[in-house]
């Protein structure tokens, strides 16, 4: 029979359910050095947050097969390393929606009607009918950015309240969306028009203080803002600064971009904030130790756990064929997420050349990934990145065109967004190393670096020596250029290779120069 190791407590349906498969023995007393000796004895290992699965303490599983953990994130859990020994990993991605949305409702409902502060104030032996006046929420209009799980279970509570409710997410699928009363619209639509902005997205370099003092800014004069979701896609500072001067009517957080909070909006009147409370139910916690139970018995069973994590085994002389294509084209989805504003009505990935004899389903994998990791409150992995794609009905056709024109091999992804636009993404692989080629009608040779500007302007004398003088004020290095052009003094295309992130405020100044069309910054 299989042993299984608990090193933490989980609910008492996961246990039963272990135990009917296993030899299941519940420690919660073993220190880092314990752990390692005891676990040469254990097929697979449970935690939750508290205890490191180092790659050391995965070396010393010379029996394990998979790790589980029971709740969302695996920060704690060395994913290269278990990857390297084969080892699966499994963990509970959907046991909280239900929990975190519902908070997010009952914050939004505290937001408009003071509950906390009243309560508070009657405490101390205050009765303050006419100070704590509120608003009814029907009728208001709630901008949901990021929609996943939870984004989803907030709108079809928000939608019997009789909101209106409107949605940014860079691949949501508008049929989906209708079918939840939901539109999608751009960031900044969203950010003007909502009266209530819940925040349902990861933290990631691209949405680390995505709401900072500009974007908040942009919201409307006596709005609110709710984050349920990850400490540090808000700038708390900048947050303060917005609730001292007026411009919000008030904001509910349950997560930090430090925790425990020391700042000060942890005090501010018009602040709601708790301990992060979202997965805090009893059902919650069931529900996260069902799961991941389930994805220890199928995995220890040799079944395809619903939520793994990390990536299955594939045969080495597979990988050395179309690795190199995994990491362009999951470059090509990240780098299409961050250049299309309208919502994208559908995908196709294109296989030209001699990459249309290779197996595809990899590189597949790779482009969802790509274009679900910006957009996802877990990680994401070609493992789990088809689940993530059937939750959100994102679908993918797929070509094969043995013919080659322009390059030997061209990998290609299609999007066609709500307008009927079509945009092209295509690349190839040189020497082992991704080069993206194609830009809609542009083409060029760039190798994608981690940060990057793009813009799209009219080919003019003098445009690029203003560019590099605005980034060489922000004390933004340049470390390569490429362009492109459709005709001499036509439409045209610009892609710096920079050494420093490029800060919102600098990004606008760009936007606002002459002969520019658009202008983004792009983190791959």
């Amino acid at each position: 029979m299989d042993r299984i190791l608990v090193t933490e407590k989980i609910g008492a349906e996961g246990l039963a359910a272990l135990k009917e498969v296993a030899e299941v023995d519940v420690r919660l007393d073993l220190t880092p050095e314990t752990l390692l000796d005891v676990l040469p004895e254990y097929d697979a290992l449970i935690v939750r947050s508290q205890t490191k699965v180092t790659a050391k303490v995965l070396a010393a599983g010379t029996k394990l097969r998979v790790v589980g953990r029971a709740g969302t994130g695996v920060d704690n859990i060395d994913l290269a390393a278990a990857n390297q020994q084969g080892i699966l990993v499994v963990n509970a991605p959907a046991s909280n929606s239900i929990a975190v949305a519902e908070l997010t409702i009952g914050l939004m409902l505290d937001l408009a009607r003071n509950i906390p502060q009243a309560h508070a104030a009657l405490q101390n032996g205050k009765w303050e009918r006419s100070k704590y006046g509120g608003w009814e929420v029907r009728g208001k209009t709630l901008g949901l950015v990021g929609f996943g799980r939870i984004a989803s279970e907030v709108a079809r509570r928000a939608r019997a309240l009789e909101m209106n409710i409107i949605a940014y997410d860079p691949i949501i699928n508008a049929e989906r969306a209708a079918q939840l009363g939901v539109t999608p619209v751009t960031l900044d639509e969203l950010t003007s028009r909502a009266d209530v902005i819940s925040l349902h997205i990861p933290l990631i370099d691209a949405t680390r203080n995505l709401f900072d003092a500009q974007r908040l800014s942009q919201m409307k004069k006596g709005s609110y803002i709710i984050n349920c979701a990850r400490g540090g896609v808000i700038d708390e500072e900048a947050l303060f600064e917005a609730l001292e001067s007026g411009h919000l009517g008030g904001a509910a957080l349950d997560v930090f971009a430090k925790e425990p909070p020391t700042g000060p909006i942890v005090n501010h009147p018009r602040a709601i904030v708790l301990p992060h409370l979202g997965a805090s139910t009893e059902e919650a916690q069931a529900l996260t130790a069902a799961d991941v139970a389930e994805g220890v018995v199928d995995a220890l069973a040799g079944r395809s756990p619903r939520y793994a994590v990390n990536a299955p085994f594939v045969a080495p002389e597979e990988w050395a064929i179309v690795g190199p294509y995994l990491d362009l084209g999951r470059k090509l989805a990240r780098l299409s997420t961050q250049l299309i504003d309208l919502p994208a009505q559908s995908y196709q990935i294109v296989y030209n050349g001699a990459l249309a004899g290779l197996t595809s389903e990899p590189i597949k994998l790779a482009v969802l990934q790509g274009l679900l990791e910006g957009g996802s409150e877990g990680r994401v992995t070609p493992v789990n990145a088809p689940f993530l794609a059937r939750e959100r009905g994102l679908s993918i056709n797929e070509t094969h065109r043995p013919d080659a024109e322009t390059y030997t091999e061209l990998l290609q992804l299609v999007v066609t967004t709500s307008d009927g636009v079509v945009h092209t993404f295509g690349g190839t692989v040189v020497r082992g190393e991704a080069h993206i080629v194609q830009i809609n009608e542009f083409w060029l040779d760039l190798v994608p670096t981690s940060s990057m500007l793009f813009t799209f302007h009219q080919d003019r004398p003098g445009f690029i020596g203003r560019i590099g003088t605005l980034l060489g004020s922000a004390d933004i290095n340049i470390s390569s250029m490429h362009v492109g052009r459709s005709s001499p003094r036509g439409t045209a295309i610009m892609v710096l290779t920079v050494d420093e992130a490029i800060s919102a405020e600098t990004l606008t100044d760009i936007n606002n120069q002459a002969d520019i069309e658009s202008a983004y910054s792009v983190l791959l």
